[in-house]
């Protein structure tokens, strides 16, 4: 007996028809699902071209449909999908208190306009963001430096999503390459997510991730947090 569902979507049962009559329609979070596996599950390559005609056939809808459901997963779906991996950004945690620091000017800058003191306050605080890569759960821990109206990271090196950090900040950073040996490789890194059932990636796709990673650490609600402990401190 012949498979007719060789890819093993997901049975999703549809809403109606769309408005020229010639498709189903969905709702909009079995149309993100879709979506997803439109993109997500793995296809040999000699069977490229049968495999969105079989996600059609499967769904009963046509390409309308499929552009449709792109606009509803960018819209409702709290995640994005980085060559062929889904990662979404997951709670954060503020772990201990601020710890304050003091940073000096250099003699370079100490008698710029508007640099009255020498010193400028500064704090650290211990933080951590949870990310998903296709649902599992994996931490990222990091340092956050406050000065003024700035900030900067530092990432912990324990978790893979950390590594993954590490090996692309040591590919492209001068100051590090000499620390790149102590760092981990593609094959070492795709071995960690290989053990945490994540398909393999490469260089584009870590690439990517991290600076999905890197422009999610923080956002509006842990900004809101963290002035409030800043204004605590003052």
């Amino acid at each position: 007996m012949t498979n007719s569902n060789p890819y093993d979507f997901a049975p999703l049962q549809p809403t109606g028809r769309n408005e020229t009559d010639t498709a189903n329609t969905y709702a909009p979070e079995d149309m993100i699902k879709i979506y997803e596996q439109q993109f997500l599950i793995p296809v040999p390559e000699d069977k490229l071209t049968e495999f969105l005609p079989a996600l059609k056939r499967f769904y009963d809808i046509d390409n309308n449909t499929l552009d449709v459901s792109a606009i509803i997963f960018d819209a409702i779906a709290d995640s994005s999908i980085i060559y062929n991996h889904k990662i979404k950004v997951g709670d954060y945690q503020i772990l201990g208190g601020l710890v304050e620091e003091a940073i000096e000017y250099d003699e370079d800058n100490k008698n710029d306009e508007g640099v009255e003191d020498k010193e400028i306050q500064a704090y650290t605080l211990e933080c951590q963001r949870t990310f998903f890569i296709n649902d599992i759960e994996i931490l990222y821990h990091f340092n956050l430096f406050i000065y003024g109206d700035g900030y900067s990271t530092l990432t912990k090196k324990d978790t893979v999503l950390e590594k993954m950090y590490w090996f692309v900040r040591g590919r492209f950073e001068e100051d590090l390459l000499d620390d790149s040996e102590d760092n981990d490789s593609l094959d070492s890194i795709n071995k960690q997510l290989a053990s945490l059932d994540i398909r393999e990636m490469d260089l584009t796709t870590i690439d990517e991730i991290v600076s999905y990673v890197e422009d999610s650490i923080i956002d509006d609600a842990m900004v809101d947090e963290l002035n409030k402990l800043l204004d605590d401190a003052e």
